[in-house]
């Protein structure tokens, strides 16, 4: 009896899970983790490789290249800047007039919008903060017809801001913009204390002294993100660009480097394509690791402030 008894609590009584060793719990608890970020690094570099690699390709065509370089050349980087039927500095000198002045009026105009959203409370304020949330939604090749219609017929009384010049195409960036930034800039003017503009008004303040004086200071982590979306964006722009600037000396660096693989051969020119592409990235990587301490600035601030 005493037997039984002790038997069937033996079996009764919960076995004791076995432990695991060191390296099976941190492959449990973050092991794993590691691998699926390793993973995702390794799939986001293989493109990266490839075009450098066909960059400092010897031969400079596409079936010779390989994603680990048989040889080193800066054959294809010379050839950016020496052959005739490539206008690669003029291509770059092309997207630095449009995007630099396109980026910084649309900010400057997206800030004073996003203040007065922030500040100001006044009849339709909701419907237009709506309206621009919803034209967001629609991809902007929707457009490309209304815009070529609309500024064919601007080119007939002003040919400088009309079809095939650089004006124009400034014209639509800076209009694009305008609806992602102003959300942008509102959302952080909005955790900005309006007590510092009460502040500000006792003293004597006006609404420009205060906007300038005090609000632009204090959101430039928001501009210098704002800023980053609008000069990147305009720099990789290939649809309105290519629609607008049709003449090969007038093109941007997107539109002329593709015309590099649809009117020559594409085997042949595939690694003055890529040479390009790399120095096209060089810009835009300088740009956001200047501003990456505003971006970091404002993600934290933004995070803390009522």
């Amino acid at each position: 009896m005493t037997r039984t008894s002790a038997t069937d609590r033996a079996r009764k009584a919960p076995k004791r899970p076995k432990r695991r060793g060191p390296f099976a719990r941190w492959a449990a608890d973050t092991g794993w983790r590691h691998l699926v970020a390793i993973l995702v690094v390794v799939f986001a570099l293989i493109p990266i490789v490839y075009v450098v690699s066909a960059a400092f390709n010897p031969t400079g065509t596409l079936s010779a290249t390989s994603l680990l370089p048989s040889g080193f050349s800066v054959n294809n980087f010379e050839r950016l800047f020496t052959e005739d039927n490539i206008p690669f500095a003029r291509w770059f000198f092309n997207s630095l007039v449009i995007a630099v002045p396109a980026a910084f009026i649309s900010i400057f105009v997206s800030s004073l919008a996003a203040y007065a959203f922030s500040r100001f409370r006044f009849k339709g304020r909701r419907p237009m903060l709506l309206f621009l949330l919803l034209i967001q939604m629609f991809p902007a090749f929707l457009s490309v017809v209304a815009l070529y219609l609309i500024f064919g017929a601007i080119g007939d009384f002003y040919p400088v801001a009309g079809l095939n010049s650089k004006l124009g195409l400034m014209l639509v960036y800076m209009g694009g913009a305008l609806g992602v930034s102003t959300w942008l800039m509102k959302g952080f003017f909005d955790t900005i204390p309006k007590e510092l503009d009460e502040a500000a008004v006792i003293d004597g303040a006006g609404h420009a002294q205060i906007f300038f004086g005090m609000i632009l200071p204090l959101s430039a982590p928001i501009i210098a993100i704002s800023g980053i979306l609008a000069f990147v964006g305009t720099m990789n722009d290939f649809i309105l660009a290519s629609l607008f600037l049709t003449d090969r000396p007038e093109m941007t660096l997107a539109v002329g480097l593709k015309t590099l693989t649809a009117a020559n051969s594409p085997a042949s020119y595939f690694g003055v394509f890529a040479a390009g592409t790399l120095i096209t990235s060089v810009l835009t990587v300088t740009v956001f690791m200047s501003l990456q301490r505003y971006i970091v600035s404002g993600l934290t601030g933004g995070a803390v402030k009522g």
